[in-house]
Formats: C-alpha cells, sequence, structure tokens
C-alpha cells in the first residue's frame, strides 16, 4: 500500500472515531431553586454581589498593602501555584498524545560480532533509526484523557483560588485582630490610669483620716485587677502580628511596622454585600473544584471504557546499519503499516476498571453534593453570627455609657459623703469590666465579619480557561 493511500486511511478512521463512555452533565445542586438566605440578613448588608476585592471596603491603605504581598509571598499560595503548574504539564502531557510520537535511537559497537573465522580482529558496527508512531483515536481513549487531565487542571486551579480565599481571610482578620488589640490595650490602661488616682486619693485621705483603712486596701486591690488585664491583651496583639508575619511569609522578627501601629481597627464604609444563593453557588471555589472533579472522574469511565475495544496505531520507522568488513551488511531499512492491540476475549480486567471508575464517580457526586450543602450552611452561620455580634454590641455600647455615667456619679456622692468608698469600687469595677467587654465584642465583629466574607467565597477572579 502506497503511503499516500495509508494517510487517507488514517484520517478517515480518525474522522469516523467515536467517544467511550458517558458526556458529562453539569448536576445541579437541589438548593438551586432557593433565592435569598433564610437567615435574615443585618441592617449593614445588601443584596448586592460581594467583590473580588471585598476586603477595599474597609477603605485601609495598610491592609490592602499587606494583602498584596501576602498574595505573592505566602507559603500555601506558593505551594498551590506550583500544584497547578504541576496540573498544567499533566494536561500538556495528555495533549500530546495526539501528535505522532517519535523516537530516535543510535547504537556504535567496538568487538568481535560473529563469524566467518577468517576475519581476525575487532572491528566497529554501528546502527541508527527512526520511529514514528500514531495512534487512531477510534474509540475515544485519548479525548477522554485529555478531557479528565483539562478537569483536574481546572479543579486544581480552584483549588489554588480556595487557599487565596483563605489567605486573605486569614491576613485581614490577623490585622484587625492585632488593630483591635491596640485599642484594648489602650482601654486597660485608661482603667489602670483610674484605679491609680482613686487609689491615691484614697491613701491621701486615709493619712487625713477622713477614709479608711479598708478602703484604702479595696482601691488597691481595684488596680491589680485593672493591671492584671494588660498582659493578656499584650499576648493578643503579638499573637496576632506574629500570625500575619507568617502569612506574609515573614519571621517574627519582621512584623510590618505598619500593622504594629495600628492603633483602631477599620470598620466597613458602605453595606456589606452579601448577593444570593445562586451567586454564591457560581463564586465558591471549593464548589467549583468539586464539580470539576466529578467532570475527570466521569471522563475517566470513558478512557476504561475505550479499553474493550481494540487500539489501533499506525508506525513508520527508518533504520541505518553498517560495520567494517565483507561480513558486515550496510543498508538501508524501513517498514510501515498497522499495529493491532486487542484485549479479547479476555475483558475482565478492563470492566473491573469501569466498575472502579464509576464508583469514584458515584463519590465524586455525593462529594460534590455534600460540598454545596457545607456553603450554604457556613453562610448561614455567618450571616446568623455576624448579625448576633452586631446586635450584642449595641447592647454593649449603651452599658459602656451606662456605667461610665454611674461612676461619675457615685464618685460625685463620694466625695459629698453620702455614700461609702464601696459603692465607688463597684461601680469602677463594673466600668472597667464594660470596656473591656465592648472592645472584645468589636473583635468579634471583625471576626465574624471576615468569617462571612470568606463564606462567601470572596478574594479571588477566576482564570482563563483552559
Amino acid at each position: 500500500m502506497s503511503m499516500r493511500k495509508i494517510i487517507l486511511c488514517t484520517l478517515l478512521l480518525s474522522t469516523a472515531a467515536c467517544t467511550s463512555g458517558p458526556n458529562y452533565v453539569r448536576p445541579r445542586p437541589a438548593s438551586a431553586d432557593q433565592a435569598t438566605f433564610v437567615t435574615a440578613l443585618p441592617s449593614a448588608t445588601a443584596t448586592t454581589a460581594p467583590d473580588s476585592t471585598w476586603w477595599r471596603i474597609y477603605e485601609d491603605p495598610v491592609l490592602d498593602a499587606l494583602i498584596e504581598r501576602a498574595l505573592a509571598a505566602n507559603t500555601d499560595l506558593r505551594a498551590a501555584i506550583a500544584n497547578l503548574k504541576a496540573a498544567d504539564a499533566v494536561l500538556g502531557e495528555a495533549r500530546n498524545a495526539r501528535l505522532p510520537q517519535t523516537m530516535i535511537s543510535g547504537q556504535a559497537t567496538y568487538g568481535r560480532t560473529q563469524p566467518p573465522l577468517f576475519l581476525q580482529g575487532d572491528r566497529f558496527t554501528g546502527q541508527g533509526g527512526i520511529q514514528l508512531a500514531y495512534e487512531a483515536d477510534l474509540f475515544g481513549r485519548v479525548s477522554r484523557s485529555i478531557e479528565a487531565a483539562r478537569a483536574d487542571a481546572a479543579a486544581t486551579d480552584f483549588a489554588r483560588a480556595a487557599v487565596q480565599v483563605r489567605v486573605v481571610a486569614a491576613v485581614t482578620n490577623a490585622y484587625l485582630s492585632a488593630c483591635t488589640a491596640t485599642r484594648a490595650i489602650a482601654a486597660v490602661r485608661s482603667s489602670i490610669d483610674l484605679t491609680t488616682e482613686s487609689a491615691r486619693i484614697i491613701a491621701l485621705q486615709e493619712r487625713a483620716g477622713s477614709a479608711a483603712v479598708l478602703d484604702v486596701a479595696r482601691a488597691e486591690g481595684q488596680r491589680a485587677e485593672a493591671r492584671a488585664a494588660l498582659a493578656p491583651s499584650e499576648d493578643a496583639r503579638q499573637s496576632a502580628l506574629y500570625e500575619l508575619a507568617a502569612l506574609l511569609g515573614l519571621p517574627p522578627a519582621q512584623v510590618p511596622e505598619a500593622a504594629a501601629r495600628c492603633g483602631s481597627a477599620p470598620g466597613p464604609h458602605r453595606p456589606i454585600p452579601v448577593g444570593d444563593v445562586a451567586g454564591l453557588l457560581q463564586r465558591r471555589p471549593d464548589i467549583a473544584e468539586s464539580e470539576r472533579r466529578l467532570a475527570a472522574a466521569t471522563a475517566r469511565i470513558g478512557v476504561a471504557t475505550a479499553e474493550l475495544y481494540p487500539r489501533i496505531s499506525f508506525g513508520a520507522s527508518v533504520a541505518q546499519a553498517g560495520g567494517e568488513g565483507i561480513s558486515q551488511s550496510r543498508g538501508l531499512v524501513y517498514g510501515l503499516g498497522p499495529l493491532l492491540s486487542f484485549s479479547f476475549p479476555n475483558t475482565s480486567a478492563a470492566r473491573a476498571r469501569i466498575r472502579q471508575s464509576e464508583a469514584r464517580t458515584e463519590a465524586a457526586l455525593a462529594d460534590f453534593d455534600g460540598v454545596v450543602l457545607t456553603a450554604l450552611k457556613e453562610v448561614e452561620q455567618a450571616l446568623s453570627g455576624y448579625g448576633t455580634s452586631v446586635r450584642r454590641r449595641e447592647d454593649l455600647a449603651v452599658a459602656e455609657q451606662r456605667t461610665e455615667q454611674a461612676f461619675r456619679l457615685a464618685d460625685l456622692r463620694y466625695r459629698a459623703g453620702s455614700i461609702a468608698y464601696v459603692d465607688v469600687i463597684l461601680a469602677q469595677s463594673e466600668l472597667v469590666r464594660a470596656r473591656l467587654a465592648l472592645v472584645e465584642q468589636d473583635r468579634l465583629v471583625a471576626s465574624n465579619l471576615v468569617i462571612l466574607f470568606r463564606a462567601l467565597g470572596g478574594g479571588w477572579t477566576p482564570a482563563p480557561s483552559r
């Protein structure tokens, strides 16, 4: 058969090729009919979809710079990017199977190779050749392999996006925690100054004979209690700064100075965008990753199914052999023709691999459904937690105002001699506790807001399709 006829037959067979296994259809979650979230949205939220750069809602240049640095240097994100490069390389390897496979070989030897015996001494022999093979993808084994590799690469990209979402949320939370802790330290020191001044006044009154020793002891105990609250706040601040340094890929000794100087946590300057359920299902990278894993598992059913059918390759080879002496042949050797491999009638192993692939696809579908349910659960929990913390913060702010008023009135009445100093001590203790509770609640509100943004899947932008 001439070369032209062989090429023509190959093209015809490739054109008529069919694809084995089921064609993938994206599953539709049962929750897709749900339009809005179950939990009532807090008054500070909006139904617009959250932006991919949600942290800019704080309008804090320091936070913007920290996140930009983390996206470039975070170790978890660097590992995820390396995994994506490996997945892209696997996809390139799978695509290469569509091309003709070539191999060049060469060999040279020196020595005595074969009779006749009258040829004395050693001599050089050598050979070299070129081989070319092309698989006619009649039953879709190669195309399904490429489909699976493409889905795996996309899933790895979404896994990288999920890491980016976590990193952005962790950097924001660490920064806000450090700022809140600095504010807590200032509140504790204000309480220390207040109790110190009260203890000084009581000591002077005791020396003048107008106050009892018991009042002095109570005032000193109140000051010691206020000072005891300083160490936990300082520890919380340092822990948050060290966490932030690690997220930026820095050692603890290189805590960013801008973050260390933050004295008060920034708050959102506009309503918080929440969006709807449909947007959430498209925005969460873990849902997209699970869906692509399901697509890859479905494609591998086709790869396994193709093993039930013959595998046909067309090959050609050209070789040159030669050597010294009249016994060594020299010349060009070539070959051209198809190669058929078929496991028939023993297809038990192939059918077992099909069952394995089908079972893995069922598991991937169950995982996809579970990821969707988890995403909805996390958003509802985050909405509930954020709304509750905001309402509690409003009540604690009122309590802090009232306890401060009560302390001022108690101090005035004590100076007027109408109440005992123990009443002042109680009012002062309530004020200190109210201040610290309000600061801690501010930290919780900020943390819950970050949790909400993370649950909504913000913090990444889709990459170009492969």
